[in-house]
């Protein structure tokens, strides 16, 4: 140690901190132009904002990471099967800049998470941009809430 106190140890792990990286590190693309995801807002914690039929899941930074995919999965499988039934083929949420601010995707404290923000999506200020870390909230906004949205685009 620094003091010259010598600790003896069975183990030594070094680690230099994670590097985040989203999407495995697919690029986006949309009519042929590499899209950031930084330059993007998130819908309800799942979609980017204009890119059509395309979406995500992150969990839970503070319970399970899997309650929040297993509602994103449900979300998603409502717009599908929304989108069968009226005959949609693009589906994309818009984000409105003149009546939202954007904050950072996740407000979480860890180092890896303030070194990816030049990375990740934005949210929004408000529901449904607004990410939440709260499970009752998402249950309502991703399960049972309504499709028809003034942020969400369908076209045929």
């Amino acid at each position: 140690m620094k003091s010259g106190t010598e600790l003896e140890a069975d183990l030594i792990v070094t680690a230099t901190g994670l590097k985040m990286q989203l999407l495995g590190g697919m690029e986006l693309y949309k009519d042929g132009v590499v899209i950031s995801a930084s330059d993007t807002h998130c819908y309800k914690g799942v979609m980017f904002s204009d890119i059509p039929n395309f979406a995500m899941t992150i969990g839970y930074t503070n319970a399970s990471w899997t309650l929040k995919c297993d509602l994103s999965c449900t979300f998603v499988t409502r717009v599908l099967r929304h989108m069968s039934e009226h005959h949609y083929r693009s589906c994309a949420p818009r984000f409105d800049a003149q009546a939202l601010t954007s904050e950072p995707l996740l407000d979480f404290d860890a180092g890896y998470v303030k070194r990816a923000l030049d990375i990740l999506p934005k949210q929004g200020s408000k529901v449904p941009w607004k990410v939440h870390q709260n499970y009752l909230r998402d249950l309502w906004m991703l399960k049972y809430s309504s499709l028809e949205d003034p942020y969400l685009e369908f076209l045929q």
